[in-house]
């Protein structure tokens, strides 16, 4: 079995900090984003997944909100909107996906 090679006083490992890679760079912007410009962002280039899961969303609090009132065909079509709503952001991210892979392409 081999022994492993040398050890560099100077390169310690922090596992609070993230290592140091040559020739990598792990975020294409220069500066740090906030929550609410990664957010902008994100909605910027995929519009339809926010659409999606307020569809989503939507669909199932009408639905629960008629499943308490006792209107229990309403709810039941709420819910199969729910499911419909839930595939549709599905579709939505995998498009995006894809899209996203299509450009990063050269």
């Amino acid at each position: 079995m081999a022994t492993p090679g040398p050890v560099t006083p100077g390169a310690s490992l922090e596992p609070s900090k993230a290592p140091v890679i040559e020739g990598f760079s792990p975020t294409l912007y220069s500066k740090p984003e906030s929550f609410k410009e990664k957010f902008i962002r994100k909605v910027r280039e995929n519009p339809m997944v926010p659409i999606g899961c307020l569809a989503t969303a939507t669909a199932l609090g009408y639905g629960l909100y008629c499943f308490h009132k006792g209107h229990s065909r309403r709810s039941q079509l709420m819910m199969r909107t729910r499911i419909a709503a839930q595939g549709f952001t599905i579709a939505a991210v995998l498009v995006g996906l894809v899209v996203t892979s299509m450009k990063s392409r050269p």
